[in-house]
């Protein structure tokens, strides 16, 4: 069950981050042409392109910890094998998930409430700057949803039953 919800949400990460490297490519086309051709530069495009770049960088960061492809120092994990490797790995995901939780979501909501409150807004674009950082909690509770799952898959290794040397070998070939 866990897995099929992940697969959604995997679909539906990557098409949003297809549809704003689309936007955002589209963006700066734009600007080029009105900077050099047109000779009069638009003014909401440099914005837009750096809000389009956070959205895109902290989402995609998201789709890299679904894909384990997040930066992590793996020097001790690879040399572990079968449970000792497992409980590495446990614990790399329980801290991505503790920094998910505290700084991207806990902060992230902080900060989107701030700049809600004092009515924050966007120099060219006039939208509310808080809008802006939701991304930072949304992004972070994607972490916390990937990282959960993966803790899930790791606790359901290390409870199954007879673990023995055969069992763990299988359990190595699987995380590598």
């Amino acid at each position: 069950m866990l897995n099929r919800i992940r697969f959604y949400v995997d679909k539906v990460l990557e098409w949003l981050l297809v549809v704003i490297m689309g936007v955002s490519v589209i963006n700066v086309l734009w600007q080029v042409f009105t900077r050099f051709v047109i000779k009069n530069p638009s003014t909401y495009t440099e914005e837009l392109a750096r809000f389009l770049l956070m959205w895109v960088a902290l989402f995609g960061a998201s789709y890299a910890v679904s894909k384990r492809l997040h930066l992590a120092i793996d020097y001790f994990t690879l040399k572990f094998t079968g449970k000792t490797k497992l409980y590495s790995r446990l614990f790399i995901d329980l801290c991505v998930f503790a920094f998910a939780l505290f700084a991207m979501v806990v902060g992230g909501i902080h900060l989107v409430t701030l700049t809600l409150v004092l009515e924050q807004v966007s120099a060219a674009l006039q939208i509310k700057l808080g809008y802006v950082y939701l991304v930072l909690p949304l992004s972070g509770l994607l972490i916390m949803f990937y990282a959960g799952v993966q803790m899930s898959e790791h606790v359901r290794q290390l409870l199954e039953k007879g673990a023995g040397p055969e069992e763990e070998r299988k359990i190595a070939e699987a995380l590598d």
